[in-house]
């Protein structure tokens, strides 16, 4: 792997071991709101009772799958051990036994080929140092015959979840625009690149769906708080605001999220792709 390669991966183990407390914190919220990705990557993953599951990320869909295949087994993997440490928490907490975890990078999966039954990975590809490799990776341990599911982001005009406070701190502080192919939450949107990405690590009936569904808080700042003790890109951009420009990017959000409200509630539409291969 090249030094860059590296610095990326490196760079990524830090930044979600760092935010894994937030993540805890906000698990319940976590949960529902990505709970449809997930849910679409199962219907298309066939699972079976007694299959062996891959799941490369933060321990969803993987603990909804153990739940659903109770004579199967759910293997978690991750970059960050304090991600692994919460899924295996979580695990505990519904009770899981058929769930172990894998501290390991999605471009050298420590696995035999043809091991899995299934492969999952859910909001993952857009932080991999390299997709490509992550995706062969994938193809490569998964058995014949099995489905590799993943979900990624779709544009940003159909995420205001994400858009409304980062497109607020853009217009607010100076962020200087990442190198092409760097890790991001919108890196995996072009049209039809995953699929192609997919293709080429020699899946076949290769296959996309979009999905929606809306991110839900009590309150303005209640989304506030979410993002910028979860998002590392919303806290990496207001680092770079001084206090009274911190402030006014808080009121704008505010703001912004307030015309969000409906039944109460401030909802924000939320668009991932979700894409499917058979090995």
């Amino acid at each position: 792997m090249s030094a860059n390669l590296d610095d990326i991966r490196n760079q990524q183990r830090e930044t979600w071991d760092k935010f894994s407390a937030g993540w805890k914190k906000w698990d319940s919220l976590v949960l529902s709101w990505l709970a449809p990705f997930g849910d679409t990557m199962l219907r298309h993953a066939n699972l079976s009772n007694s299959f062996s599951v891959l799941d490369v990320g933060t321990g969803e869909p993987g603990l909804t799958a153990a739940a659903a295949i109770p004579d199967g087994y759910v293997t978690v993997t991750d970059l960050s051990e304090n991600m692994l440490a919460a899924a295996a928490e979580n695990a505990a907490k519904r009770g899981l036994k058929n769930f172990k975890t894998q501290l390991c990078d999605a471009g050298a999966l420590p696995f035999a080929d043809a091991r899995f039954d299934a492969v999952l990975c859910r909001f993952g590809f857009m932080f991999f140092p390299d997709i490509a490799t992550a995706a062969k990776e994938m193809a490569r341990v998964a058995k014949p015959g099995a489905r590799v599911c993943t979900a990624v982001w779709s544009t940003p005009a159909k995420n205001p979840w994400a858009t409304t406070i980062m497109g607020t701190i853009a217009r607010h502080v100076d962020m200087p625009s990442p190198p092409p192919g760097s890790p991001g939450l919108f890196r995996c949107a072009p049209e039809g690149m995953m699929v192609e990405t997919f293709k080429e690590a020699g899946l076949l009936d290769v296959a996309e769906e979009e999905v929606s569904t809306t991110m839900v808080h009590d309150s303005p700042e209640r989304y506030w708080d979410f993002m910028t003790e979860v998002a590392a890109p919303v806290v990496a951009g207001l680092s770079k605001a001084d206090p009274a420009t911190r402030e006014k990017i808080r009121r704008e959000v505010l703001e912004l999220a307030q015309q969000s409200i409906s039944d109460g509630k401030v909802q924000l539409r939320s668009t991932a792709t979700v894409i499917v291969g058979t090995r």
